[in-house]
């Protein structure tokens, strides 16, 4: 019988998450069936019940432990010091790392959630609910501070979310730019502006 191949110290389990994230991210999550995912680790499907659950099962993995990430870090920055300008752009900064070192889970949360079973679908969106009113509270503050000029902080929530996710764009074809140029250029156009303006 064929054995599931591992590298180093990841369990099987884990193995079949990271090749199930891979084939999510590649094919969509309906596409991937399990007999694609055992082709991937090198068994017969049936085999894969003797550590998985189901498929679904494995999604939902993916993203509460995507949810999870982003709960965490949003939390840590809540309680610490420093300013509500330099709050988001810590927030601004993870969301990038998690898009470059997390790539394919990330990817998956953000298209593929939407198949995710009761009661997890809807926990799943009251966790991405609660971390936008998170988000959008700490903007909200430094308008209140004169930290940011005046604005809806959910649509700027909005705004930043859906620029940091454009860097799906940036992973498949890179075209010769850094991710510290990337991560940089973001961050300054993000909390900036395109605006010029002439050092004091």
């Amino acid at each position: 019988m064929a054995k599931i191949v591992t590298h180093k110290t990841a369990s099987k389990k884990e193995t079949i998450l990271q090749k199930a994230t891979e084939l999510f991210r590649q094919r969509g999550f309906n596409a991937t069936s399990m007999r694609h995912l055992a082709g991937a680790v090198g068994v017969e499907a049936a085999s894969l019940y003797n550590h998985i659950e189901s498929k679904q099962g494995l999604l939902k993995e993916i993203c509460f432990g995507v949810a999870q990430a982003f709960t965490q870090q949003i939390e840590a920055v809540e309680s610490g010091t420093g300013s509500q300008a330099q709050k988001v752009e810590a927030i601004i900064r993870f969301h990038i790392s998690m898009m470059l070192h997390r790539f394919e889970e990330t990817y998956v949360s953000n298209r593929d959630w939407k198949h995710l079973k009761e009661p997890h679908l809807t926990n799943f969106l009251q966790q991405r609910r609660d971390y936008e009113k998170h988000f959008a509270a700490i903007v909200e503050k430094g308008i209140e501070q004169n930290e940011f000029g005046k604005m809806h902080p959910h649509i700027a929530v909005l705004t930043i979310l859906s620029a940091v996710r454009g860097i799906e764009f940036w992973q498949k074809n890179k075209r010769g730019i850094s991710t510290n140029d990337m991560e940089n250029d973001l961050v300054q156009i993000l909390i900036n502006g395109l605006a010029f303006k002439q050092p004091e």
